[in-house]
């Protein structure tokens, strides 16, 4: 069980804010942690990886990692932190970035195996694509068989095949360790595929808590679908509005009355509703 109680100042997207942040999370959990940008998603990781300092009390099982008297150093926090960019070590093979965490060569060539890396093993990072290099770079995590995995939108940077493979490869490790694992993530199908637990922060402080489809499922009333995205355009076509959204990885067009055309403005994110619509799956 890992238990977090914590406090601390921080200047958010909207100037200071308080960082207060009070749960607990049970072991073998997979927890998506997700929210506005400059909510304080990622210094709660730092905090908990002993990366940044804070008030309150952090413990895990039996041992205290922060409270009022000692801050436990991060080295011997039995934790694995997962970067968005990868920080593997440049000048040494795959092999050797792992082995530099811990000298067990069996396990080193295990997590190579299950995340297709075995033949790469004597590359160096720089010769190797982005979704190559943060496999490197989840193996290195789990070397040490922390208790606690830190991930911090560790896929951002990738195309959305080699993100579905990892996030299988992620899932996979993540069973067979059973790792209590801490993700921050945007991507709604990430979170849903990936987590049993989602938290949400704004400004600091827990707005939401539950699994995915609790927290992520948008629709009120009646409404058979509803999606989020940014207004990039109103045009006029003969007697109409039209409205240019942006929904995902696509553009949509929606007809707004005079008045919604009006009162919205360009850069606003608007939620998209519908009643009568009769979905067509191709594949």
């Amino acid at each position: 069980m890992l238990k977090i109680d914590i406090n601390k100042k921080l200047y958010g997207s909207n100037g200071e804010m308080n960082l207060k942040i009070n749960l607990k999370i049970a072991q073998g959990d997979f927890v998506a942690l997700t929210g506005l940008s400059g909510s304080g998603k990622t210094t709660l990781l730092r905090i908990l990886a002993g990366l940044e300092d804070a008030s309150g009390v952090i413990k895990i099982n039996d041992k205290i990692w922060l409270d009022n008297k000692k801050i436990l150093a991060p080295q011997k926090r039995e934790i694995g932190f997962v970067f968005q960019d990868y920080a593997l070590f440049s000048n040494m093979s795959v092999e050797n970035n792992l082995l530099f965490v811990k000298k067990d060569r069996e396990l080193a060539n295990y997590l190579l195996k299950i995340t297709e890396l075995s033949q790469l093993k004597n590359r160096l990072p720089n010769s190797l694509s982005g979704g190559q290099k943060q496999r490197v770079s989840l193996c290195r995590a789990l070397m040490n068989k922390p208790k606690l995995l830190l991930m911090d939108e560790p896929l951002s940077a990738l195309d959305p095949a080699m993100r579905t493979k990892l996030q299988n490869e992620i899932l996979t490790l993540h069973k067979e360790f059973k790792t209590t694992t801490i993700m921050v993530s945007h991507d709604p199908s990430e979170i849903y595929r990936l987590s049993n637990r989602v938290i949400v922060l704004n400004q600091g402080k827990i707005i939401d808590d539950g699994d995915a489809k609790k927290v992520l499922l948008k629709t009120n009333g009646s409404q058979k679908f509803s999606f989020e995205g940014e207004l990039l355009d109103i045009i006029k076509v003969d007697v109409i509005y039209i409205a240019i959204i942006s929904i995902g990885q696509q553009l949509v067009e929606v007809v707004v009355s005079t008045n919604e055309a009006k009162s919205l403005k360009i850069g606003n994110i608007i939620s998209v509703g519908t009643k009568a619509f009769s979905p067509i799956i191709n594949q």
